[in-house]
């Protein structure tokens, strides 16, 4: 689970080889989960002395906020699932909703119960939960944020054929757009800073003022007990230009290196180059969904080619210069 080498900047190295930017965001998850694995291991017998690192991560959509929690738990090697808040308040069952989330957490860990108890489950959407007085046939975002509460604190639930796990050890990480947010903070951050002397340090004083405090988060219209739930809180920033560039090619898993091998296994090797990149990127931006239209821009470009190759043993090389330019295909030397 976590090796004594595992330290919180061993984390951030690996989260490095797979998740562009995001350095703060990655300093903070990776603090709280090293957190949250030690205090397992040190009150293993006195669960009740151990208050958990729950994490709630903000920021824009297509941010790496999936990514970070799944590459986590790759490091670690622990189950993980992702769970729907928007889902979970769109059901008038959502115990059942949860229960489900935590089987799927279970059948990950190969149906061992241990191992399930020390996995990391992702709420994505969870801004979406905000409490309002609209009526509505389903569960109110207020009432899932309760149901929530017993198991991200820890508790027994059970599960199908009369199995129990116990949510104690469960890492949840919790993650949300909170389209607004940053108005709330401008409004509420604009006074009432803390003082200072000429002794203080500003660059805590600074990093302090800049933290989402609780408060905003009430405003926001999450309760004041679910954010409770959630301590640790990781700001994500919208990804540049350049960034979208190297999501594509720099990560060990980019999609760049994944058709670079595909191409090889045919015998033919593939050259982008650095423009088509930073059109993708554009248009990506263009479409404000952050990282995740990267990926289907890219097979766009791709599958014609890789429709064209198998069946031509002939080429050896293709050459894409501009995502507006056919591509250059030369024959084996």
């Amino acid at each position: 689970m976590l090796a004594r080498e595992t330290t919180p900047s061993a984390i951030v190295r690996y989260l490095d080889q797979y998740v562009i930017g995001q350095d703060e965001a990655k300093k903070v998850l990776a603090v709280a989960v090293y957190s949250h694995y030690r205090k397992i291991a040190t009150f293993h017998n006195d669960r009740g002395a151990m208050a958990k690192s729950n994490v709630l991560l903000v920021g824009p959509s297509g941010t790496g906020k999936t990514l970070l929690c799944d590459t986590l738990s790759r490091m670690l090697k622990v189950p993980f699932v992702t769970a729907d808040a928007t889902s979970l308040a769109q059901t008038k069952y959502v115990n059942e909703e949860i229960e489900a989330a935590l089987q799927r957490l279970l059948d990950k860990a190969d149906g061992n119960i241990e191992q399930a108890q020390h996995g990391i489950i992702f709420i994505d959407e969870i801004d979406k939960l905000k409490a309002t007085h609209a009526p509505s046939a389903a569960t109110s975002g207020e009432s899932v944020q309760h149901a929530l509460l017993k198991i991200m604190e820890g508790s027994p639930v059970k599960l199908k054929n009369n199995q129990y796990i116990d949510t104690s050890s469960i890492l949840f990480i919790c993650g949300g757009a909170f389209v607004g947010l940053e108005n709330i903070m401008s409004r509420t951050h604009g006074f009432g800073f803390i003082a200072t002397s000429t002794d203080d340090n500003q660059n805590i004083l600074d990093r302090l003022n800049k933290r989402v405090k609780p408060t905003d988060l009430f405003e926001f219209g999450l309760i004041p007990e679910f954010t409770g739930r959630l301590p640790v809180i990781a700001n994500l920033h919208p990804l540049s230009k350049a960034m979208l560039v190297s999501i594509m090619s720099v990560p060990k898993n980019s999609i760049y290196r994944q058709y670079i091998e595909i191409f090889r296994g045919e015998g033919v090797e593939l050259s982008i180059g650095p423009r088509v990149f930073e059109q993708i990127a554009e248009i990506a931006i263009e479409y404000q969904t952050g990282a995740r239209s990267l990926r289907g821009i890219f097979e766009e470009l791709i599958t014609p080619i890789l429709y064209l190759v198998p069946d031509n043993p002939e080429i050896g090389k293709v050459e894409i210069l501009s995502l507006f330019e056919d591509p250059r295909y030369f024959k084996r030397k």
